[in-house]
């Protein structure tokens, strides 16, 4: 019997498009993640991101095949995912005009089965680089928590929120 290596770490920190995540789920794991740094630190910093257009953004070739490539997944399954990736096109109608086949190089498919998992797979590798820092992740929103002991050096850099976001990788 052939054994793979665990790959739920990667989606651990992820909670839509699961069975057992949900917008309440997240927001439990938010106030108790909140409430156990805050035991230890002085402050807990939140960063609230909604990346725009998300899913819009995830780029077939380079970067979601070779993800998809990374699973333990059958040979057969894996190619029918790249193929349904490759090639594809749009053409937008209006008021009876068309106008050209462009091809379609990135996004994922909204309506479509694999959507959901093609983003979590896409997103799994951000992760914060300090160890006391925290990342979750609800569909295309992200939250850090990043504690500290004092606001001064945050207070005197007028960057902020751009010194919680270089936790992250």
């Amino acid at each position: 019997m052939l054994v793979h290596p665990d790959f739920s770490h990667l989606f651990s920190d992820q909670f839509a498009f699961r069975p057992s995540g949900s917008t309440t789920a997240a927001l439990v794991y938010l106030f108790h993640q909140l409430t156990h740094l805050l035991q230890k630190y002085e402050y807990v910093h939140l960063i609230a991101l909604d990346f725009s257009k998300a899913f819009d953004s995830v780029k077939h070739s380079n970067t979601l095949a070779e993800k998809f490539a990374e699973l333990p997944i059958k040979d057969n399954v894996y190619n029918w995912i790249v193929n349904f990736l490759t090639d594809r096109q749009h053409q937008t109608k209006a008021k009876g005009s068309k106008s050209e086949f462009l091809p379609i190089t990135a996004s994922i498919i909204e309506g479509s089965g694999i959507g959901p998992v093609a983003y979590i797979l896409n997103a799994s590798d951000l992760h914060p680089v300090h160890q006391h820092s925290m990342i979750f992740k609800y569909a295309d929103d992200t939250f850090s928590l990043f504690p500290t002991f004092s606001l001064v050096p945050y207070l005197k850099n007028c960057n902020t929120f751009l010194i919680g976001l270089s936790i992250i990788s």
